[in-house]
C-alpha cells in the first residue's frame, strides 16, 4: 500500500525491537524510507548513537542530511548539510517559524565531515557524478538532492533527519524531505492485480483517466462518524455515489 515511509526513532532509545520488526517488513516489500530521529529534546537523546544503531541493528546505511544543534533541553535547531546553514527555531512559535543562520562554530568541523560523507554516498549512485567527484568537481545542491532521491528510492541508503514532533520542531523540513526524496506515484511501476470479474491479470497506472482501482486497507469505527474505510487509490477517480 505504501510507496514510501518515514521511520521514527526515539532519540533516547534508538533502534528498538519493534523498529526491527517494522523495518524487516519494509525490507520485504522494498519500501523506500527516510528516518526521523524524534524526541531530540528528551533526556538522554543521542542522535549519533541512533545513527550508529541503524547500521549495527538494522544493517542499513544511514546518511544524515541534518545534524542537531544541541540535545535534551538544549535542542534548538538543526544543521542543513545540503545548504550548509542552520535552522534555529523561535521557541514561542512551537517550531512553526525559524531563522536561517550560520552554522554554530562548534559544529562547523562536524558538519563538514558529515557533508562529505553525504556527498560520497550520493555520488556512488551515479558513475558520472562519481568520476567528477574523484576529479575534484563537487556536485551542486540540486545534483545532491537528485542523487539522494535516487538512492532513497532504490533503497541504497536512508536519509536521516532530526527533530521533536511534539513541539513541531523539524516537521516542516522533514516534509520537504518527503517531497525531495521519497517517490511520487509517477515514480513507481504500474500496479498489477486480477480482474474480479474476468480473473485476468490487469495493470493500472497512476492516471486519472484510467478506470478506478483502489485498495481498502483499514476499517475503523468512529463514535461520531460511524464506520470509516481507509483506501489507497491507484488509478482513476472516486466520486460520491460511484458504482463499482
Amino acid at each position: 500500500m505504501l510507496d514510501g515511509a518515514v521511520a521514527l526513532l526515539d532519540a533516547n532509545a534508538g533502534v528498538e525491537p519493534q523498529t526491527e520488526t517494522v523495518w524487516r517488513r519494509a525490507d520485504k516489500y522494498d519500501v523506500p524510507r527516510m528516518i526521523f530521529v524524534n524526541k531530540m529534546d528528551k533526556i538522554g537523546a543521542d542522535f549519533y548513537r541512533c545513527v550508529e544503531m541503524i547500521g549495527s541493528r538494522l544493517g542499513a546505511k544511514a546518511v544524515p542530511v541534518q545534524l542537531p544543534i544541541g540535545a535534551e533541553n538544549e535542542f534548538k535547531g538543526v544543521v542543513d548539510l545540503i545548504e550548509m546553514n542552520a535552522l534555529v527555531w523561535r521557541n514561542e512559535e512551537l517550531g512553526a517559524q525559524w531563522d536561517v543562520v550560520e552554522i554554530p562554530e562548534d559544529l562547523k568541523e562536524r558538519a563538514a565531515e558529515y557533508r562529505e560523507k553525504m556527498i560520497e554516498a550520493a555520488v556512488e549512485i551515479d558513475d558520472d557524478a562519481m568520476e567528477a567527484y574523484l576529479n575534484g568537481d563537487l556536485p551542486n545542491n540540486d545534483t545532491i538532492r537528485r542523487l539522494l532521491r535516487r538512492g532513497t528510492i532504490d533503497t541504497k541508503f536512508f536519509s536521516v533527519f532530526a527533530g521533536s514532533a511534539f513541539k513541531n520542531k523539524g516537521v516542516q523540513p522533514l516534509l520537504d524531505g518527503v517531497i525531495d526524496f521519497l517517490p511520487s506515484p509517477a515514480d513507481v511501476p504500474a500496479i498489477r492485480g486480477i480482474d474480479a470479474r474476468t480473473e485476468q491479470p490487469i495493470e493500472r497506472h497512476a492516471d486519472d483517466n484510467e478506470p478506478l482501482a483502489m485498495l481498502a486497507f483499514k476499517i475503523a469505527n468512529d463514535p461520531h462518524m460511524g464506520t470509516l474505510t481507509f483506501c489507497r487509490i491507484y488509478s482513476g477517480k472516486l466520486r460520491a455515489g460511484h458504482d463499482a
